[in-house]
């Protein structure tokens, strides 16, 4: 059959040299996009530890500084996302408007209860140190540099779900946040008997 294009034609400098850079924006791309969520990850991270810092030194009274640990846990977590999976089966079940209910509750109770947890480094500093791949999210690690105690590890788990880089559990010295969030949920949801509207109540008063 006659064709107008003979693949068996040397290619010529110019060609060669096209195919060689396509290719090479081929293989630079995943790698410049993952460093780029890389980066992210890890500015979310050191932008939320610059905040907590100076909720920390800044001296307030508790229910000022508790009110600014919320303020900086609703811009850079997940705060759905973590609500949700706190809840588990049950938010299937849930209707919109007990589901956004309770994600407000909820937004307020981990805020006040790690905000108190933050109080604890005051008179120290938190540090990011690095980042790393695990699965399909990233891993900040920071140090928390406390006053007459031990350095604690923190570690700051990112994704990036919709373009936007936000953090969806924390781990303080082994402890993990979504896990231990989960557990504790799941016990005054079933001394509650599985009612949702009851379970944020109780969460709001927390």
């Amino acid at each position: 059959m006659p064709s107008d294009i003979s693949f068996a034609a040397p290619l010529n400098r110019r060609a060669f040299g096209g195919i060689l850079l396509a290719g090479g924006m081929a293989l630079a791309l995943p790698r410049a996009s993952h460093a780029q969520s890389a980066d992210a990850a890890r500015q979310l991270v050191t932008n939320a530890v610059g905040e907590v810092n100076r909720i920390i030194a800044s001296g307030q009274p508790e229910s000022a500084m508790l009110a600014a640990f919320e303020r900086v846990f609703a811009n850079y977590a997940d705060v759905p996302t973590i609500a949700r999976s706190t809840l588990g089966v049950a938010a299937r079940q849930a209707s919109q408007a007990q589901l956004s209910a309770y994600t407000q509750a909820y937004q307020g109770y981990v805020s006040r209860k790690y905000g108190r947890r933050f109080r604890e480094f005051a008179g120290g500093q938190i540090e990011v140190t690095s980042v790393q791949p695990l699965k399909s999210y990233f891993e900040v690690v920071s140090t928390a540099y406390l006053r007459n105690k031990n350095p604690a590890d923190v570690r700051w788990h990112v994704s990036q779900k919709g373009g936007q880089a936000k953090f969806f559990n924390i781990i303080i010295e082994g402890v993990n946040m979504l896990a231990s969030e989960r557990t504790e949920v799941q016990a005054i949801l079933d001394q509650n008997r599985g009612n949702i509207d009851a379970l944020t109540q109780a969460l709001s008063r927390a």
